[in-house]
C-alpha cells in the first residue's frame, strides 16, 4: 500500500502533498482535450480533477492497485457538484488544486479548482467513499490512511 517513503513520490515532490494551499499539479490542455468550439469539453475539467486525486493520493504514499491487493478496498466517487466560471483553451498551462475539505469515516470531501495563473476558471465539490472492493459496499478509511488524511484536512 505505501511505497518506501510515504511522504515522497517519483514523480511529485513532498511539498506538493499540500498543507495549506492544497495539492497542486500543473497540467497542459491538449487538442484532445478540446471541443468543436476550441475550448475544453466540459467533461475534461473531471479528468483533470481525478488525476490531481489520484497524484495526492500518490504522493502521500498510497497508490490505488497496491490500495486494491493490501487492504481489498477504493475509493469511488459519490457525488460531484461543479461549477464551470471560465473556459480553458487549448496550450493553456493550468493548476489543478486540491484541498480535503472534509473527512468522515468512510469517505473524503474534496473541494478543487482548476486555475489559469490567478484566474478560477472550475470550482467542483467531490465526494470519495471508500468501499470494499469486493462486496461494494461502503467501509471505513483504513486507520493508517485516516491519520495520514487528517494531516491534511482543512480545519472546520
Amino acid at each position: 500500500m505505501h511505497i518506501d517513503d510515504p511522504g515522497r513520490s517519483p514523480t511529485l515532490p513532498a511539498a506538493a502533498c499540500g498543507t495549506g494551499n492544497g495539492f497542486r499539479m500543473p497540467v497542459r490542455v491538449y487538442y484532445e482535450d478540446t471541443d468543436a468550439a476550441g475550448v475544453v469539453y466540459y467533461a475534461n475539467y473531471l479528468r483533470f480533477c481525478e488525476r490531481a486525486r489520484t497524484e495526492w493520493l500518490r504522493a502521500l504514499g498510497f497508490e490505488q492497485q497496491a490500495l486494491l491487493a493490501a487492504e481489498g478496498v477504493g475509493f469511488v466517487v459519490r457525488s460531484v457538484r461543479a461549477d464551470y466560471l471560465s473556459p480553458a483553451r487549448l496550450d493553456d498551462g493550468l493548476t489543478v488544486v486540491s484541498s480535503l475539505a472534509g473527512l468522515r469515516r468512510a469517505s473524503l470531501d474534496f473541494r478543487q479548482e482548476i486555475m489559469r495563473d490567478d484566474e478560477r476558471l472550475f470550482v467542483a465539490h467531490v465526494v470519495l467513499a471508500c468501499v470494499d472492493w469486493r462486496r461494494q459496499r461502503p467501509v471505513a478509511i483504513p486507520a493508517a490512511m485516516q491519520q495520514r488524511f487528517q494531516t491534511y484536512a482543512i480545519p472546520a
